[in-house]
């Protein structure tokens, strides 16, 4: 959204490829309260409906597809005057193909899956990676969360507006969290924690019932009840449709240097998809920026 802010007011024709299938990971966030001015917090949905109005604002024009490949359309690529090349990019989708001088890739992660029985059995039958999205449905209820960082803390304390217990199970005997979101997690009487453990599997019959505890330092496994899991154990980007394309590092992330710009002249990277140390809005948002900055140098001197 902040590049199409950018490169629409910078009078490039801009066009945002939206996926129907994985959801912006702000939009499923609850409260987001460490972007800057929103002292008391601002619900994720409302956050990116704020950006997109500004986008079209501006000129951004908005589909809703999948982008399946991009290839240089070399028919049409070629040498600028100067010693920049200039290609011509060919962005697949699943119902039609674009040509651009420059893409920008912020095609995000999404939630890591454990890959344990069970996990795919009862998906969207008590397996969730959202609780934003299911958490009213444990209304009452007792559920477990997978995880030890910002978003598992986030999200098991969301889920304390819901159901009547929330055991945070978490591989290590410290949290990777953030201390004030520590601190808030200790302080719920609703939440407890198993510490260096792992759910080993997922239990029931038409839906969750329970899940397998290990201890990954004795080995011993223990049945826990509860009737839904949340899984938040870190996340994969959504590059796979350009591991032809573009050098990724061992986990997928795109590699882009500090002005976003990847190994292919005319495509940028930014936000969660590419490697960097801290993924959040914020950073995603100057991220964004800076890609379309770089992505208007570079046709600037490509033209």
């Amino acid at each position: 959204m902040t590049a199409g802010i950018y490169t629409s007011r910078a009078r490039l024709k801009t066009l945002l490829i939206e996926s129907y299938s994985v959801p912006c990971q702000a939009v499923t966030t609850d409260h987001i309260e460490n972007y800057p001015g929103f002292p008391d917090g601002v619900n994720g949905f409302e956050l990116i409906e704020k950006f997109k109005k500004q986008a079209e604002k501006f000129g951004t024009e908005f589909i809703v597809s999948e982008v399946k490949d991009i290839k240089e359309n070399e028919a049409h690529s070629g040498l600028s005057l100067g010693r920049m090349y200039k290609p011509v990019w060919e962005i697949l989708t699943d119902g039609k193909s674009y040509t651009s001088r420059a893409i920008i890739i912020a095609s995000g992660a999404r939630p890591k899956r454990l890959d344990i029985p069970g996990e795919d059995k009862f998906r969207g039958k008590g397996v969730s990676y959202c609780a934003t999205c299911d958490g009213a449905l444990f209304k009452n209820k007792e559920v477990v969360v997978a995880g030890g960082g910002d978003t598992a803390l986030e999200e098991a304390i969301f889920l304390t507006r819901f159901a009547k217990k929330v055991t945070v199970i978490h591989r290590r005997n410290t949290l990777r969290g953030t201390k004030i979101l520590q601190e808030r997690s200790f302080s719920n009487k609703k939440i407890e924690f198993v510490w260096d453990s792992v759910i080993s599997e997922i239990l029931g019959v038409a839906k969750v019932s329970g899940v397998k505890v290990k201890n990954v330092k004795t080995g011993a496994e223990k049945d826990l009840s509860c009737d839904g899991v949340f899984i938040f154990v870190g996340y994969t980007p959504n590059t796979a449709f350009l591991k032809d394309l573009l050098p990724l590092d061992e986990s997928g992330y795109i590699i882009a240097d500090i002005n976003s710009l990847t190994s292919k002249a005319g495509i940028f990277a930014c936000g969660d998809c590419r490697k960097k140390l801290l993924r959040q809005v914020v950073t995603a948002a100057g991220d964004g920026a800076t890609a379309a900055f770089a992505c208007q140098h570079f046709l600037g001197e490509a033209v």
